[in-house]
């Protein structure tokens, strides 16, 4: 594969431009330590690769980390009708379940990924899963919504600290030959994960009920935690001692950058509607003209295939028509899948649901990509900041959607999804304003490649 390859496609909700960085640190190598702004050195040497020591160790304990993180942080999307049912509690009240998890993970996520420059990669990891795995045998048997809510956000807090410390754990011990298929892995896992939590747990709730759901996906977790424990110790890591002042400068600073700030606004508002769309849905099927059941209802997120398709099929789309060509694509298959939405059939809805993910994956891909081009220093952090809007995103469209939905039914959640789809349109008409007013006041050979 040639060196030039872009790989762009969920990985902790980050998308990896290999050509530049990794969501904690370029591929390369790593910034020193205690200097956000620092520039990797050279490859160290003995990393792992095909065929060396500890390399299909590292490769199956990473997959069985992400699955076990992306199975969890969702578990309850797909059985909140019935949760609504037994606490007699709103559709609004029930998202709660999903966006504490989600926020708590946008507000943790930028904090656990320094602490892991001190504490260490693996360690970070293995703390970040032990817990959230341990919150998750507990979850299922939460006496009341309010306790289920607050479990909800530990277990999200407690799994901020593994996207970004796995990706840096595979820049500093894999060879860069070998790190895109070692990130294809971890994807793959963060995928299935994500798919197969929602779809376990919808298939077990209608056995046994929602509870039972949530204990199959907590022991799946348990068994991937127990697998986790064969990643290979790392041998390129050197802690380094915290700098919050170095850590503030460097976040200051892609905060103040115009473009950064519209690329995180895009990445929270693509994904409000997907939060909004996917937490809503299950009580959108359960109700009449539908009525369908929890188990065929978790099977609807095998739609989530079409957006890994979708993702990986970004970079085609951004070498074609360019990187506001390409958001402005996304945006309009998202906006077609959501009107389609609004029709009783299923058919219709179903085939909604495929544009809504197919528009949302490959805007999220163009987004979080164009991040990594468009930080020349302190990556990590502004991949980490991209994360917390993208989470905080994901919180507040599940809640605001579900609030439209009491109000209003579907038709109030799309319309909250095609707002979110307008704003996606006016910051990228700003940005082709701003570029467009950049290219006259200078040659187009000197307009850096992130502004055109």
């Amino acid at each position: 594969m040639p060196a030039s390859t872009k790989a762009s496609t969920e990985v902790g909700a980050v998308a990896i431009d290999l050509n530049t960085s990794s969501p904690d640190g370029p591929p390369a190598g790593r910034a020193p330590r205690g200097d956000c702004a620092a520039e990797p050195p050279a490859p160290a040497s003995g990393q792992l690769s095909p065929g060396r020591p500890g390399y299909r160790r590292m490769s199956l304990a990473l997959f069985a980390a992400g699955l076990a993180a992306f199975a969890l942080l969702y578990s309850t999307q797909s059985v909140l009708p019935a949760i609504s049912g037994e606490f007699g509690a709103s559709a609004s009240a029930a998202s709660w379940t999903v966006s504490a998890a989600t926020g708590a993970l946008a507000l943790f996520v930028l904090p656990l990924s320094v602490l892991s420059e001190r504490f260490g990669r693996r360690t970070m990891m293995t703390a970040s899963l032990t817990v959230a795995v341990g919150v998750g045998l507990l979850v299922p048997f939460a006496p009341n919504l309010e306790w289920l809510v607050v479990l909800r956000a530990v277990q999200g807090a407690a799994l901020a600290g593994l996207p970004a410390s796995a990706m840096a754990y595979l820049a500093e011990e894999v060879r860069p030959r070998a790190l895109i298929a070692a990130i294809g892995l971890f994807v793959a896992g963060n995928s299935i994960g994500g798919m197969s939590g929602r779809v376990v747990t919808g298939w077990a709730a209608q056995l046994w009920g929602w509870r039972a759901g949530l204990v199959a996906v907590g022991v799946m977790a348990l068994v991937c935690a127990v697998a986790f424990r064969l990643l290979p110790r790392a041998r390129h890591f050197t802690p380094g001692t915290l700098s919050p002042k170095a850590l503030a400068v460097t976040v200051r600073g892609h905060l103040s950058d115009p473009l950064l700030r519209r690329l995180y606004a895009i990445g929270a508002l693509f994904m409000t509607v997907f939060g909004a769309v996917y937490t809503v849905i299950g009580y959108r099927l359960a109700e009449a003209p539908f009525g369908l059941p929890p188990g065929v209802i978790g099977s609807v997120f095998v739609v989530f295939l079409v957006g890994t398709v979708s993702s990986a099929a970004a970079g085609k789309l951004v070498g074609r028509l360019g990187r506001r060509g390409a958001l402005y694509l996304a945006v309009t298959t998202t906006a077609a899948g959501l009107l389609l939405s609004l029709a009783d059939s299923l058919t219709a809805v179903l085939l909604g649901l495929v544009l809504i993910t197919a528009g949302f994956f490959a805007g999220h891909a163009v987004a979080s990509a164009s991040v990594s081009r468009t930080a020349k220093t302190g990556r990590a952090q502004a991949s980490a900041l991209y994360q917390s809007a993208y989470y905080l995103g994901s919180s507040v469209g599940g809640t605001l959607g579900a609030i439209a939905f009491h109000a209003a039914g579907w038709a109030g959640t799309v319309g909250l999804g095609l707002l979110a789809v307008t704003g996606v349109v006016s910051i990228t008409l700003y940005g082709t304003r701003v570029a467009r007013a950049a290219r006259r006041r200078t040659p187009l050979a000197t307009v850096p490649a992130t502004a055109r």
